[in-house]
């Protein structure tokens, strides 16, 4: 049994699933889960005169995403909960693989659990690498990719 399980969600469908697949493997109140939801900060281009203007927004874009992710790393916190496991989170602002790798290090996690989106279009996962493949190679532990149902397919997960 995996006894310390991190578990990335970002309120998405796809991140959902990886809340259920937590649940599905029943760890028990022993183990620890490590819910994270990760702040991507805006990649902004800082030119002369607007760099001041450009910043500011920025980090109010920045604010007001953490607060929106507050309210889902609660919701996902309410889920694990309610299913009697030991939930302990983690709202971070950086890049999700350094962020997941940075942590599942640090806490020494056995298994790292993230959602997986059929419908993204292949050029989009090619270009900029999708993130079930980049976690693969960096994490030290075992991943479990949820993927959600193919389309058309009946499913009685979330």
């Amino acid at each position: 049994m995996y006894r310390k399980i991190l578990v990335a969600y970002n309120g998405s469908p796809e991140s959902r699933y990886a809340l259920h697949e937590c649940i599905r493997l029943a760890p028990g109140g022993s183990a620890e889960v490590h819910l994270v939801v990760v702040v991507t900060p805006p990649p902004y281009l800082l030119v002369g005169e607007y760099a001041a203007a450009a910043v500011l927004s920025v980090e109010e874009g920045l604010v007001a995403e953490k607060e929106k992710m507050q309210a889902e790393i609660a919701a996902g916190h309410a889920l694990l909960a309610e299913a009697g496991l030991t939930v302990i989170d983690h709202l971070e602002v950086g890049e999700p693989a350094d962020i997941i790798e940075e942590l599942s290090d640090r806490l020494g996690v056995e298994l790292v659990i993230v959602g997986h989106a059929r419908q993204k279009p292949f050029a989009l996962r090619w270009w900029r690498g999708s993130m079930d493949a980049v976690l693969l190679e960096r994490i030290r532990c075992s991943l479990l990719v949820a993927a959600g149902p193919r389309a058309g397919a009946v499913s009685a997960a979330p």
